[in-house]
């Protein structure tokens, strides 16, 4: 089974590479210089942010498959504050990690 997997990785990581960029490609030749509508242009500018939030938010709240409530949302709590206080992304992560890290050794 391990075999497989081995053998089978290069040619899929090798097709999804360039299937991302030919989907990225695809975009560009589609729209040529034209422009999007301006409320297409804001709601794209938005997805990066809706991305990373939903991720944090997975990554926080679950393990697999189980909604799980532990130390890591003091963390996050931590990190909203920081965040909404205009704390600069680092001072946001390093806070964040030490409250989680504090609570852990507890």
């Amino acid at each position: 089974m391990v075999g497989e997997m081995t053998t089978n990785l290069w040619p899929m990581v090798i097709a999804l590479a360039a299937s991302a960029y030919l989907l990225k490609m695809f975009g560009l030749v589609v729209l040529g210089s034209r422009r999007l509508p301006r409320i297409f242009d804001r709601c794209l500018a938005l997805i990066p942010a809706a991305l990373l939030s939903a991720l944090v938010l997975k990554d926080t709240f679950s393990v697999g498959q189980s909604l799980v409530v532990d130390v890591r949302l003091a963390g996050f709590a931590v990190a909203v504050v920081a965040t909404w206080r205009r704390a600069p992304l680092i001072v946001v992560v390093v806070l964040a990690a030490s409250a989680t890290a504090i609570l852990r050794a507890i």
